[in-house]
């Protein structure tokens, strides 16, 4: 007789050790609702309170959303699934030859896959018959070859998605996928994975996460699905001790008065109201020239360039070249250099591109103190620093993009970096403007810096002085009908 997941859980013989605790009834319940199994009272006054439905049906949900405080358990109960998924069914009668079911465990990197992977792991040691059913592992890899299973890793990346035949998908952490392919990696990737699900029925698509910003599959997925009658897809929403009632009070407390916006996400499972996506992927697309990826020196152009330093070892080094043209500012050129690299070689291929524009002064941030302004000037080319930090630079940039008044380059990582970017209002009610977590905003940094130098030297400042000797050659009003 097959097992259900709820019964594996608390057989002594499978998974009783580790999950034999009155701290799992909240999950308990979540089992019981996604699984379509018989609930108790307390079972049903759970799911109500955590899915904002009284009308689960008898029957299995093929798509779920974990929006839940850290340290909830997510990983380990979507380990548990994924175990048992893995291990108490049989998909042969759905393979072809030499197809496999692949249990994909999918993070933003794979260190972050290896959580799950491990408690995974881990479970398949406490049952013998399981572990003599394990064919070949590796840090990434768990075959069980007579059952046609494989449980793997995989990366946020929808190219890395797609091919594989899927009994289950666990995304862990979605709301903070990255991925330098796509300005919405979250939506591509599960976009790729859905064909991958469809031929094994009963196939599972769990989504688990700390919230984040009002956006994205997670985002969407709660507007859409929480609360409403009938929805296919079940979504529970918990904070960190509803679901785990064992954990640190103390520490909650501490996050709470240090950062309320950022505790109520991290453990209250709150969706941020105080970020937002800073442009508008429509605004940024209307800015970039299709097709035109760099334009060549005019002698007859007067450019500014602006560099974004790096050290060589995690972020890129970055320089962009712009001029005004027609009232409107031009990106005529952007170089990256992607870590790791030598710093000293990356300034003098920047001093040649600089020099190849007539340029023989470039701006930057204070990244370094003396350093960047010392390379530089090996090279000769004066380093200047810049009057705004690169948060200001981006606000000033976006009445630049709305109002059309940009022209970009046709780069995609670029166009990624801008719509990545976020506003954040401080405690302070201050907006601070930078990239998500674990994002880049190096080209972006330097592609505002360009834009904004030349927009600033479009026309020239007239000195009192200059303006009396002006009036004095007697051309008040051909200096006023200029000036206007």
């Amino acid at each position: 007789m097959s097992l259900t997941v709820l019964q594996a859980m608390h057989d002594p013989f499978l998974f009783g050790a580790e999950f034999d605790n009155p701290t799992w009834t909240a999950w308990e319940a979540f089992l019981a609702a996604l699984l379509g199994e018989a609930m108790t009272d307390e079972q049903k006054a759970i799911c109500a309170t955590h899915t904002g439905r009284t009308d689960l049906p008898l029957e299995t949900f093929r798509r779920a959303a974990l929006i839940c405080g850290r340290r909830a358990g997510k990983s380990r109960v979507l380990a548990l699934l994924g175990t048992c998924l893995a291990t108490l069914k049989d998909y042969r009668p759905f393979l072809s030859a030499g197809e496999v079911a692949t249990v994909g465990i999918i993070a933003a990197d794979r260190k972050q896959a290896r959580t799950i992977f491990r408690y995974v792991r881990g479970l398949i040691s406490l049952v013998p018959e399981m572990e003599e059913e394990v064919t070949r592992e590796t840090d990434e890899i768990i075959e069980m070859a007579g059952r046609r299973v494989v449980i793997e890793i995989g990366t946020a990346s929808f190219r890395a998605t797609r091919g594989y035949t899927y009994a289950a998908v666990l995304c862990d952490e979605i709301a903070f996928w990255r991925d330098d392919s796509s300005a919405n990696p979250d939506e591509e990737i599960l976009r790729a994975l859905r064909p991958g699900l469809a031929t094994i029925p009963g196939s599972m698509l769990l989504l688990a996460s700390s919230p984040y910003a009002r956006r994205g599959v997670l985002w969407k997925t709660f507007k859409r699905y929480y609360g409403q009658k009938g929805a296919n897809t079940l979504v529970w929403k918990a904070a960190t001790r509803d679901m785990n009632p064992e954990f640190d009070k103390q520490e909650e407390r501490d996050a709470y008065e240090e950062d309320p916006a950022a505790a109520a996400a991290e453990y209250g499972a709150e969706f941020r109201s105080d970020i937002a996506s800073f442009v508008a992927p429509e605004v940024v697309e209307a800015c970039t020239v299709q097709g035109r990826h760099e334009l060549p020196r005019d002698s007859r152009v007067r450019y500014v360039a602006f560099v974004d330093p790096s050290g060589g070892s995690s972020d890129s080094m970055t320089l962009a070249i712009a001029h005004h043209e027609n009232d409107c500012a031009v990106l005529d050129l952007v170089r990256e250099r992607k870590a790791p690299f030598s710093p000293e070689a990356t300034v003098s291929d920047f001093a040649s591109v600089l020099k190849s524009y007539g340029l023989s002064s470039v701006t930057g941030d204070r990244y370094g103190g003396e350093w960047p302004r010392e390379q530089f000037r090996k090279h000769g080319i004066t380093y200047n620093l810049s009057d705004k930090p690169r948060s200001d630079l981006y606000r000033d940039l976006l009445p630049l993009l709305n109002s059309g008044k940009a022209e970009l380059l046709d780069i995609p990582v670029l166009s990624r970096q801008l719509c990545g970017l976020e506003r954040r209002t401080g405690r302070s009610g201050k907006d601070n403007i930078d990239h998500a977590p674990g994002g880049h905003d190096d080209v972006a940094n330097a592609v505002a810096g360009a834009l904004l130098m030349q927009r600033a030297r479009r026309m020239p400042k007239f000195t009192p002085a200059m303006v009396q000797k002006i009036a004095e050659q007697g051309k008040r009003e051909s200096f006023s009908v200029w000036a206007r």
